[in-house]
């Protein structure tokens, strides 16, 4: 692995100067950041793949949903369109992306866009929502051509971006230190019974500016949902079986595997790349390698982001027979952080309102 890296190294060097002059094109003002008269929300992060933003975009919209206004607007990663468009949840996965589909399922009563010009995408909001309060960005660190009102860095727990490496050493996008933009980092995924030793910690290794707030918070899981209507519910002790099929196409699978393995005498993986777009070929895969476990009590579980993604008339037909349930997650935070970070919204939303 070590010699690895050590190849890859000045691909990152590379890489690396590419990104810093660009950040700097920012900070000269040579490229624009655009304000915009409405509370800009930013959720992302430094690292390619999984650190926990979708959770935490869902927490701020239940946070706001109820008093405000508020949109979701998103790039739509791995979509097959282009431009702005109003995602509504009986959109195929493949023309919004897995990520704003789950929300627009999930919030019906909010309104969740794609654009992959964040710009364009929020003026297109504020022309066709009237009395659009604020909108939320999701994974949007990098695209600078906004300027937030609030930015806030999601870290994951079990590999926080202090200790990473640039691409293609590591899954950094841009170098560490860029991490002050932030206004709140988020450490994500922390175990629920936290110590304070630790959190002293991560602060250690965080080494936040003055002007940042670090808040931690934990996945809490909600009851197990069938992913087709033939799929009978499943709750209680009828969730004890002899073995899972634990389904994934996500980066970090450690704290779903811990959650499931009381469950069960025996969890099965089947792992995809992150926003894997199932074919038929992975569809039929799966059906055998349920099929072949040897145990009568068995099911399948898989994640929400993923279950966006099998959806689609093709696998139900392969696959509606098979007990499939997916995991909606939730972003909790821990007492005092809660209340850190909910009045951090708070006082954002009471100081840049529309006129």
């Amino acid at each position: 692995m070590e010699i690895l890296r050590f190849l890859l190294y000045p691909f990152a060097l590379v890489y690396g100067f590419f990104i810093f002059m660009r950040n700097k094109l920012f900070d000269w003002g040579l490229l624009r950041s655009t304000p915009f008269p409405l509370p800009i929300i930013s959720v992302g992060n430094l690292v390619a793949g999984g650190s926990g933003k979708s959770p935490l975009v869902e927490y701020i919209v239940r946070s706001l949903k109820e008093e405000y206004k508020v949109a979701v607007l998103s790039r739509g990663y791995k979509r097959k369109t282009r431009g702005f468009r109003i995602v509504s949840s009986q959109d195929a996965v493949e023309n919004v992306g897995d990520e704003p589909l789950q929300f627009a399922s999930k919030f019906p009563e909010i309104t969740v866009a794609v654009d992959e010009s964040r710009r364009n995408g929020i003026r297109k909001l504020m022309a066709e929502i009237p009395g659009l309060e604020a909108v939320i960005l999701d994974d949007a660190f990098q695209h600078r051509y906004v300027k937030p009102s609030i930015s806030i860095l999601v870290t994951d727990y079990h590999r926080i971006f202090t200790k990473d490496f640039l691409l293609p050493v590591g899954r950094l996008r841009e170098h560490r230190k860029n991490g002050k933009r932030a206004n709140i980092i988020v450490v994500s995924k922390t175990p629920k019974i936290f110590s304070p030793l630790v959190r002293r910690q991560l602060l250690d290794d965080l080494k936040p500016a003055p002007h940042q707030n670090v808040c931690f918070s934990y996945i809490a899981y909600d009851e197990w949902v069938p992913l087709y209507p033939e799929v009978p519910a499943i709750e209680g002790e009828g969730r004890k079986v002899n073995t899972i099929l634990m389904l994934t196409g996500i980066v970090l699978t450690s704290p779903m595997e811990e959650y499931l393995r009381p469950f069960c005498s025996d969890l099965s993986m089947l792992s995809f790349p992150d926003h894997h777009h199932f074919s038929e070929k992975d569809i039929q895969s799966i059906k055998e390698t349920f099929n072949s476990l040897p145990t009568r009590r068995k099911l399948i579980i898989t994640t929400e982001k993923d279950a966006m993604r099998l959806r689609n008339e093709e696998a139900k037909s392969m696959l509606k027979d098979i007990p499939i349930y997916y995991l909606p997650i939730r972003s909790n935070f821990h007492p005092k952080d809660k209340e850190q970070f909910d009045s951090a919204l708070q006082s954002l939303m009471n100081q840049k309102k529309l006129p």
